[in-house]
């Protein structure tokens, strides 16, 4: 992606050799250095997770790092859940062969228990949005496979009551951090919620399901971003897979070749949701 690697200084000349830095550009990273240097000691950085004094912002403290249980391969090319062993090819769980999703594929960066939970919760219900950038440096890592063959991001809308209780969409800061780092094209407002839904926590798979049917659909005067495209959908946490699912239903609906799905979190014991 040309725009990513311009944005982090990694520009080529005609011959395929790497340019030096203008003296211009040399001062100006300079300046940031400096300035960098300075916001630390008025602000000096600290964990994202306990908030214990860290090297450098945007990051987490080592007891912190450990209790995050990242997702790695080998995975469900579907559902993005942990598979017991690689077979060395794609490979499909169980679970998605019974009850294939409406989505294409999924990836998420940890399962939603300890540290990633507390995160998580922090970003979602007391505005700490200090975490932002690592999570979109997680969220590309995680989703390398979908990025690339993305065209388009779009978030996971909130209701208008919701929105302006919250006055943020979590989804949709994710959403712009990873096509801030990727130079994708970020379409927040595509999705709409077309009516109230009751909160998802404490609601069983069959009820998550029938609260968001038919709960989203694409905007009119969007349908042409959509159509014909390949849609990265980004979402805060996936548990049951329901609203995801409702949401890629909206945009097939309206042309999308596919939809993939990129989250922070996702729920692999699903004991924890009620039945």
């Amino acid at each position: 992606m040309t725009d990513y690697k311009q944005r982090h200084g990694q520009e080529h000349a005609g011959d395929g050799s790497l340019e030096r830095p203008s003296p211009w550009r040399a001062g100006h990273a300079w300046l940031a250095k400096a300035g960098r240097a300075c916001a630390d000691v008025i602000v000096p950085p600290v964990c994202l997770g306990c908030h214990t004094p860290v090297a450098a912002h945007d990051t987490l403290c080592p007891d912190c790092w450990r209790r995050i249980d990242f997702i790695r391969p080998p995975l469900c090319d579907r559902l993005g859940i942990p598979m017991p062993f690689d077979v060395g090819d794609r490979m499909i769980s169980a679970a998605a062969a019974a009850d294939p999703p409406d989505y294409d594929r999924a990836r998420a960066v940890a399962r939603y228990d300890g540290a990633m939970r507390d995160l998580v919760l922090a970003l979602k219900f007391h505005d700490q949005h200090q975490g932002r950038r690592l999570f979109g440096r997680w969220l590309t890592d995680a989703g390398r496979d979908l990025l690339a063959d993305a065209d388009i991001i779009v978030p996971v809308p909130l209701s208008r009551l919701r929105l302006i209780w919250r006055r943020f969409n979590q989804s949709a800061l994710l959403g712009q951090e990873v096509a801030r780092l990727t130079g994708l094209p970020f379409r927040p407002l595509t999705l709409v919620r077309t009516r109230r839904t009751r909160p998802q926590p404490g609601l069983s798979r069959r009820e998550r399901e029938a609260n968001v049917r038919g709960a989203f659909a694409v905007r009119a005067n969007r349908v042409t971003d959509v159509a014909g495209s390949a849609v990265l959908l980004i979402d805060d946490v996936v548990t049951t897979g329901a609203t995801v699912g409702a949401c890629a239903r909206a945009l097939k609906s309206a042309g999308a070749l596919r939809v993939d799905v990129l989250t922070l979190a996702l729920v692999t014991d699903h004991a924890l949701v009620a039945r």
